[in-house]
């Protein structure tokens, strides 16, 4: 059962970083109009979100082969998008344009991203 359950954090956790990677070469190279339908991007956000999509797959591997440095990979994605919320919410401040739904995803991927850094912490550690 915990082969299981770490298999299908696992595959959420690859497919969260694949979709944060495809959506976010999508704006930035602009591929498939996905840069239109994203209304007010605000682009240093989005360079995070791209950095962080490898990270999530670097931590699949890690999460797989029940590596130490995992949680801490997980760990410093969470707080590269802590860091650009803060400079997000400066931004916001300042009246920069953006899109109001981007604070709510920036909220759920910094919490997501914790939970999955906490998951492999505690179950490498477990492991061990």
């Amino acid at each position: 059962m915990k082969k299981v359950i770490l298999y299908l954090v696992s595959t959420v956790l690859a497919a969260f970083g694949l979709l944060t990677l495809f959506l976010s070469t999508s704006v930035i190279f602009d591929l498939f109009g996905i840069r239109a339908k994203e209304g007010n991007y605000v682009l240093f956000v989005v360079w995070s979100n791209f950095i962080s999509s490898f990270l999530y797959l670097i931590a699949v591997y890690g999460l797989l082969a029940s590596k130490n440095w995992t949680y801490k990979t997980l760990g410093l994605s969470a707080a590269l998008l802590t860091a650009t919320f803060v400079g997000f919410l400066f931004y916001i401040q300042s009246g920069g344009i953006h899109e109001a739904k981007t604070v709510g995803a920036m909220v759920f991927r910094i919490a997501l991203t914790l939970t999955f850094a906490l998951f492999a912490y505690f179950t490498i550690n477990k492991r061990k």
